[in-house]
């Protein structure tokens, strides 16, 4: 064993087992670390289990990737594409592409006998994934259709129902502004909640024909394609693929596709996500330095302490390198012993949160009813030796002081 670590190792225990004046300050030391450490966990989770929560929710409602007629607009009054492509089964083939289904969407205007709302009829077919709404479902069951007639039940949200006062298996009617207007009675099968307002007070999911028919579209026409993807991360990648294989094709008016992913239709959700991320970082510069000004002081003070010591150790011919690295090595098992003890509270407290869901939040404002919390093992590793390395390299400037203690001066004879 090199001597500094066999030194540090019997300065560490001598320590621990006497009253000593750098004892409390250790402690200080350690506390702050273990406390800076779990409040990154915390932070690090909940920025990550924020931002999957609320991306996950948008792409319920709009998928990773829509392409529709390049002439449509934000109006939801859009212009019919075919539902059969000789384009589609490549699109289908592009690595990381999981599901592709059709939708159509119209605007219309529901009104009970005291209540009434405006509202976007999204209209889906046998291929739809219903996976988003059967994890949100609040009340009654997921739509049902018929391959043969149209299916007058429908879909509203938790935040509508409440709205117009409906129940599982009340009948609404929905009217739609067109020459001449029309008019469709529906049935609520199913009450969703994912706790978005700007998409619950606006969607209601029902049978893509009835769509066709109020709009004079043949069987074979929609508002355009979803795509649902592998990997969130690689969006812009295949959204860059798909491009590559509508902007090649036209449709048989002359028109081309569009080609939108979730991040482009909704910037205004994605930069505000991103904006948490700034907010993290702020956090962990500051929570980082708090701990590094606590080790400062205390290796100063368990410095001051052992300034006999010091001398000895140079009047025996050690270099000041060797000094160093013993306070080091000291500093490191009290790093060490904070990262345990910060990875013992904030992994219980994520623990608390994600299964009992103990901090609640206003989802008016934030979408969500708790605050979610998402542990990733390789974010832990990573603050772990981030904070042990960056707190052990804050402390080298101090440890220059040791360079300055004179043997002549500090050792005394008693």
């Amino acid at each position: 064993m090199k001597p500094e670590f066999f030194i540090a190792q019997r300065l560490t225990d001598a320590s621990a087992g006497k009253v000593s004046l750098s004892r409390p300050f250790v402690r200080i030391s350690t506390v702050a670390v273990a406390l800076s450490l779990s409040v990154m966990i915390i932070a690090v989770g909940v920025m990550v289990g924020f931002k999957k929560e609320i991306t996950e929710k948008t792409i319920g409602f709009g998928s990773h990737i829509q392409m529709v007629n390049y002439d449509s607009n934000i109006s939801f009054e859009t212009h019919p594409i075919p539902s059969t492509l000789e384009f589609l089964p490549d699109i289908q083939s592009i690595k990381g592409v999981r599901h592709i289904q059709t939708f159509a969407l119209k605007p219309g205007i529901i009104k009970t006998d005291t209540e009434i709302q405006g509202v976007v009829l999204k209209g889906v077919s046998n291929d739809f994934d219903w996976s988003f709404f059967e994890k949100n479902l609040w009340d009654g069951t997921i739509l049902a259709l018929s391959d043969s007639t149209a299916s007058n039940g429908a879909m509203i949200s938790k935040t509508i129902a409440q709205l117009l006062k409906l129940q599982v298996d009340d009948t609404f009617d929905m009217f739609f502004v067109q020459e001449p207007p029309r008019v469709r009675r529906f049935t609520v099968t199913g009450i969703y909640d994912s706790q978005m307002a700007e998409f619950d007070k606006l969607f209601v999911i029902g049978d893509i024909r009835h769509i066709q028919r109020l709009n004079g579209w043949a069987p074979n026409q929609i508002t355009g394609f979803e795509l649902l993807i592998d990997d969130f991360k690689k969006i812009y990648e295949v959204t860059d693929e798909v491009e590559l294989i509508t902007l090649s094709h036209f449709l048989d008016d002359g028109s081309r596709l569009k080609v939108l992913n979730i991040m482009q239709k909704y910037p205004q959700i994605f930069d505000w996500l991103g904006l948490q991320d700034l907010n993290v970082i702020v956090l962990l510069v500051l929570v980082l330095a708090v701990a590094g000004i606590n080790m400062i002081s205390g290796l100063l003070i368990i410095i001051l302490e052992r300034t006999n010591m010091i001398g000895l150790l140079k009047a025996l011919g050690a270099e000041n390198r060797l000094i160093r690295n013993i306070f080091l090595i000291q500093s490191g098992h009290i790093i060490a012993k904070g990262l345990f003890w910060g990875n013992l509270i904030g992994l219980t407290v994520a623990f608390l949160q994600i299964h009992f869901g103990l901090i609640k939040l206003d989802p008016e404002n934030y979408f969500l009813s708790t605050v979610p919390i998402d542990i990733n093992l390789l974010h832990i590793i990573l603050l772990n030796i981030g904070t042990f390395l960056l707190t052990l390299m804050m402390l080298l400037v101090p440890s220059m002081v040791i360079a300055k203690i004179s043997p002549d001066k500090t050792i005394k004879f008693e």
